[in-house]
Parts: structure tokens; C-alpha cells; sequence
């Protein structure tokens, strides 16, 4: 089994869910995140505003603020992780920075509540 973890723009969240629903996917989580890209942020200049330099905050300007998102969420036996992948990368691929990033985790095990099943038999 794995997790994939995809940050999206919201304004993409109901092509996601659509996508993951056209590909199979019914069960998945989507969260209220804030973040920023690393490309937009000279890191030097962020360090110097985060320890008070107030020219360094003046030439940061807005470009350190963080931007809403959506962090989705889905649990998957490993065989359909590339369709997973690959639903949320048509819904989200725009060409442009800020598009989003997808992240693939082990789970150890996985357990429903309501009847005990555990493995693959809990999230299928």
C-alpha cells in the first residue's frame, strides 16, 4: 500500500476530485494547507527578514507570504498508484510554477474501524 500526497491550487480542487473519481478512486482526504514554492524566494533574503533585517523585508516584500492550497490525500494498494499519479498530474499540469507536488509514502498497514479488516481489504 501507499500514500500519495498531492498539494494542489484550490482552484483546481474540483478537477481533482473528478479525476480521481474517472480513475477509480472514491476514497481520499483533501485539507486546507498554505505554502509556497521555493522558485519565487531568494532564501538568503527570506533568512535576513526572519532574523529582523528590515531591508531585507522591504526587498522580500509579498514574495514570502504563503498561498492557499489544498493537500489531497489517498491511501492506495500499490498497483494503482500510477493511475493515481497520473489523474492528479492531467487535472492539475498547467505549465506554470505553482502547479503542485505529488509524494509517495509506504503504509505499513492499514486497519477499518468498523469491522476490523486490515491491509489492502481496509481501503478497498
Amino acid at each position: 500500500m501507499k500514500e500519495v500526497i498531492a498539494v494542489v491550487r484550490m482552484n483546481k480542487m474540483n478537477q481533482t476530485k473528478k479525476a480521481l473519481t474517472d480513475a477509480g478512486i472514491a476514497a481520499f482526504f483533501a485539507h486546507e494547507a498554505w505554502g509556497r514554492g521555493k522558485g519565487l524566494v531568494n532564501m538568503a533574503v527570506a533568512a535576513g527578514a526572519a532574523q529582523g533585517y528590515q531591508e531585507a523585508a522591504e526587498v522580500l516584500g509579498n514574495k514570502g507570504k504563503l498561498f492557499a492550497k489544498r493537500m489531497v490525500t489517498v491511501v492506495v494498494p500499490d498497483d494503482k498508484v500510477s493511475a493515481v499519479v497520473e489523474a492528479i498530474t492531467a487535472a492539475n499540469k498547467t505549465g506554470n510554477a505553482g502547479d503542485g507536488k505529488i509524494f509517495v509514502l509506504p503504509v505499513a498497514d492499514s486497519i477499518r474501524v468498523r469491522t476490523g479488516e486490515t491491509g489492502s481489504c481496509a481501503i478497498e
